[in-house]
């Protein structure tokens, strides 16, 4: 993962911490920082395309499909833990906003742009990084959008 960030020419550093942070709020237990901070990476896939999309969302919103659906143009689904590993090479609960086997449409939670500081997985789960919002849109790229 520390490749992949290099790679994106930002200057961000993968802290490995003792607790797991599979989940947004056991993240950011660990980090010491507010739920909302945690940009979680969700992957959905496009009903009918079976293309994987990428969403990045504050750690306190819930991605409402429905919205999901209208931004990407198709209706989309949950992508099972075995989709999720085959197109991302990660597993749930890591999967980082960079650095997949498969390029992913990106879609970014417009609430994470109101913080500073965010912090994001780094692939395994208990592996993070810090970034900022601006950060987080050169590194992937990504579409801003209401998602939640």
């Amino acid at each position: 993962m520390q490749e992949a960030l290099n790679a994106g020419g930002v200057p961000l550093h993968v802290v490995e911490l003792a607790a797991t942070t599979r989940t947004a709020v056991e993240a950011a237990r660990a980090i010491g920082c507010d739920v909302a901070q945690i940009a979680k990476s969700l992957v959905f896939r496009g009903a009918e395309s079976g293309r994987p999309l990428l969403v990045i969302a504050s750690g306190v919103n819930r991605v409402d499909e429905a919205r999901l659906a209208g931004l990407v143009g198709e209706p989309i689904t949950k992508a099972d833990a075995d989709f999720v590993r085959r197109e991302t090479g990660f597993a749930i609960g890591g999967v980082p906003p960079v650095g997949h086997l498969t390029p992913l449409v990106t879609i970014i939670d417009r609430e994470l742009l109101r913080y500073p500081e965010i912090w994001a997985a780094a692939g395994t789960p208990r592996a993070v990084f810090r970034l900022t919002p601006d950060d987080l849109l050169a590194l992937t790229d990504g579409r801003v959008a209401e998602v939640c």
